[in-house]
């Protein structure tokens, strides 16, 4: 079974995936360390741009009938049979992205995507399985212990777990660069 763990940076993705697939007793693999290991990605300053065209037939031929827990931002381009999307509180996100040093054009960027469902968005263009979980305020044994349920229970597909837009107010702050801010 392939599990693909995507979400916003900052979501707990390393983390959540980590657990589960020693839960499991699944391989880990890092989506990144994939695609640069089978000529699919490229460093570009501190981030690696992944062909996410040529990613889903590679990620079939080379995981196909393996146990895995593939961990990455992007992992829902893969063929999966269980997408969880982690889901985070945008206010949450952005103060652990502040945390990491992000720039405040980067923490925008991923408040934005997590406000309006980006990659839940994208998760359901690619696959009829899609598990959204909201990891806000539980710890990670928690939300291992909500994906290991849902799983076992056979649920193929939940969405519409969080609205974000309810905290709007709060969030816009996240929103807006002033010039000059891209970097700081």
């Amino acid at each position: 079974m392939i599990i693909a763990i995507t979400g916003t940076p900052g979501a707990g993705k390393t983390t959540i995936a980590k657990l589960l697939s020693e839960r499991l007793n699944y391989v880990y693999v890092d989506l990144k360390d994939f695609a640069v290991s089978n000529g699919l990605g490229e460093a570009q300053g501190d981030e690696i741009a992944i062909d996410i065209k040529r990613l889903p037939e590679v990620a079939r031929e080379k995981l196909e009938k393996k146990d895995v827990v593939v961990d990455g931002h992007l992992s829902h381009f893969i063929p999966a049979d269980v997408v969880v999307v982690l889901r985070i509180d945008p206010r949450v996100l952005a103060k652990r992205l502040e945390g990491r040093g992000y720039s405040r054009a980067k923490i925008a960027d991923n408040v934005e995507a997590e406000l309006i469902d980006l990659i839940l968005v994208e998760a359901l263009e690619k696959s009829d399985s899609v598990i959204e979980v909201d990891s806000t305020g539980k710890g990670p044994e928690e939300v291992v212990e909500e994906i290991l349920r849902l799983i076992g229970n056979g649920i193929k597909k939940r969405v519409g777990v969080v609205d974000w837009t309810t905290y709007y107010d709060d969030i816009v702050q996240y929103l807006h660069v002033r010039e000059g801010d891209e970097n700081h």
